[in-house]
């Protein structure tokens, strides 16, 4: 337990038309959907239903929520967006977020324990940071806040070369000259990012920094330093002693304390706000989304507290509904909705394509130089492997724990072009949408990537340990609404007017040997400068 948590905030005064119904009357029809590591049930006493009424929805508010919702404030369309987690506003020294010496139920989506590998400990569930799906053959993590994955993600903002773009994205590969011109820069632009400092990268917590950029050409690496939406002046400060360390600890696995991270929450989602357009409702949990005999988009949703208890019903009928949940979140929902037969005649391609983006976490230990601790962050150096035959990206990520003077040890991250071989199908006994992932989607790649770790410790000396080896996981899934088999260029659900998928889920497996967050914003503001001429005003 901790005295840090932040407690439910107060919503927004409704804007659309709500009627309160009776407690029998139609309410969500799913027992679960996105969010469903909790097992809880409604409570023994009667909860309002309520319906509303709203010109436009959108699930999420990640990358593609958070673009979405703010072209379609200034656009002058009001719009609802709904949001499972909590906001979490951070400043200098702040304890907003749980530390990795004292991980607590903050970190955790309605769990009773730590979804953590190697850290056992139990407490009540909550509405915390990360949804842990344990699929069949690969772990998801996943956002659960507003802002997203972006509050806990290091922040690496990469864009994909326009071959490797083509090699992940061929659907959308006619469309990089736009995205490179001006929907990549803008998102650069929004979030403020930039590079590690010279005297930043030069002081003592950023020595394993110095020692991968070393490293790296020595292994067949080509060395960069990764663009990031950080202040620097918020590390120059702990260096100075001003603030309490968090990122020169590099811990900042669970989002970053002191503050200065140009994250979703605090740049699109902020910008949208302003307008007075947006609306922004916490803590609430889509069910199912379904379509009424007007064509028009109903969403169900249930209003939880911070246990994880239901508080309130709500069937929102809308005329747009922009589906933004995350990958595994907008995919459970159009699995549930097309195998339930709430939204009739959904393409044959959802539920396919998906995959891990080549993740994989490496530990290089015992190496013949000394790394250093604690050791700074986010990532902020890599390497790029330029003569496989398959494109991927390692990543020095540091340690977010301090080692004993003893230990020598830094984390390295993989990612690279997989095969998007996932598949996800309807389980009719836990009203979810489960997934599979054979490990031949990516095993080429791994293999690769393997051989240009083991580089690290025939050239540095030491051990490499695959993280991964037991339990595969991933932090960026991708994939199970791909275009062309089920969305077009502008991520409209074929055949379902005013129906619009603008996440990560339309992005078949990877994105070109980065981590996503970037194009997935990119493609965003470009789907949306389109939808905002042609369908605003037209189809909603």
């Amino acid at each position: 337990m901790t005295d840090d948590i932040p407690q439910n905030p107060q919503t927004a005064p409704g804007i659309g038309r709500r009627r309160v119904l009776g407690a029998a009357a139609l309410g969500a029809l799913g027992a679960a959907a996105p969010g469903t590591a909790w097992a809880r049930t409604a409570p023994a006493r009667r909860v309002p239903t309520t319906e509303q009424r709203e010109r436009a929805v959108i699930i999420g508010t990640g990358f593609g929520g958070g673009v979405t919702a703010l072209r379609l404030a200034q656009a002058g369309v009001r719009t609802l967006v709904l949001e499972r987690g909590l906001r979490w506003p951070t400043g200098p020294n702040a304890t907003t977020f749980p530390r990795m010496a004292n991980v607590d139920r903050r970190t955790s989506w309605l769990t009773n324990r730590s979804m953590l590998p190697g850290i056992i400990k139990f407490w009540k569930p909550y509405t915390g940071l990360i949804e842990t799906l344990q699929e069949n053959g690969m772990t998801l993590n996943c956002g659960a806040a507003v802002g997203g994955g972006s509050l806990m993600y290091h922040g690496m903002t990469l864009q994909p070369s326009e071959e490797h773009f083509a090699l992940s994205m061929p659907t959308a590969a006619h469309d990089y000259d736009a995205l490179n011109s001006w929907a990549y820069p803008t998102v650069a632009r929004m979030l403020k990012v930039s590079t590690v400092p010279d005297d930043v990268l030069a002081s003592a917590p950023y020595r394993s920094s110095r020692m991968f950029l070393d490293a790296a050409p020595k292994v067949g690496l080509e060395p960069f330093r990764v663009p990031l939406p950080v202040d620097w002046s918020f590390v120059r400060g702990e260096l100075e002693g001003r603030y309490t360390p968090t990122y020169t600890t590099n811990d900042i696995s669970f989002g970053v304390n002191n503050g200065g991270k140009h994250s979703i929450d605090v740049t699109y989602l902020a910008a949208a706000e302003a307008t007075g357009n947006i609306r922004v409702e916490t803590l609430h949990v889509v069910r199912d989304i379904a379509m009424d005999a007007q064509k028009r988009w109903v969403v169900h949703v249930d209003r939880i507290n911070t246990d994880g208890e239901l508080q309130e019903r709500k069937r929102i009928t809308t005329d747009a509904l922009f589906l933004n949940a995350g990958s595994p979140g907008t995919t459970r929902l159009l699995v549930k909705a097309r195998a339930k037969r709430l939204v009739p005649d959904l393409p044959d391609a959802v539920g396919t394509q998906w995959g891990n983006n080549g993740d994989r976490i490496y530990a290089w230990a015992l190496m013949n130089d000394d790394p250093g601790r604690p050791q700074g962050g986010p990532a902020c150096v890599g390497g790029r492997a330029t003569d496989d035959p398959i494109p991927y990206t390692i990543i020095h990520a540091g340690l977010p724990v301090e080692l004993p003077d003893f230990a020598k040890a830094m984390i390295v991250v993989g990612f690279g072009i997989n095969k998007p071989a996932g598949t996800w199908r309807y389980d009719v006994l836990k009203d979810d949408a489960k997934l599979t992932w054979p490990s031949s989607g990516d095993a080429e790649l791994q293999a690769l990537m393997r051989k240009r770790f083991d580089r690290f410790t025939q050239t540095g000396g030491g051990i490499l340990v695959d993280t991964n080896a037991l339990e595969p996981s991933t932090w960026h899934s991708l994939g199970g609404v791909p275009m062309g088999g089920a969305v077009d260029r502008f991520g409209r659900v074929l055949g379902h007017r005013g129906l619009y998928v603008l996440d990560g889920a339309r992005i078949p497996g990877s994105t070109g040997a980065c981590n996503p967050s970037m194009t997935i914003a990119a493609l965003a503001e470009h789907s949306m400068a389109t939808l905002v001429r042609t369908d605003v005003g037209s189809v909603f």
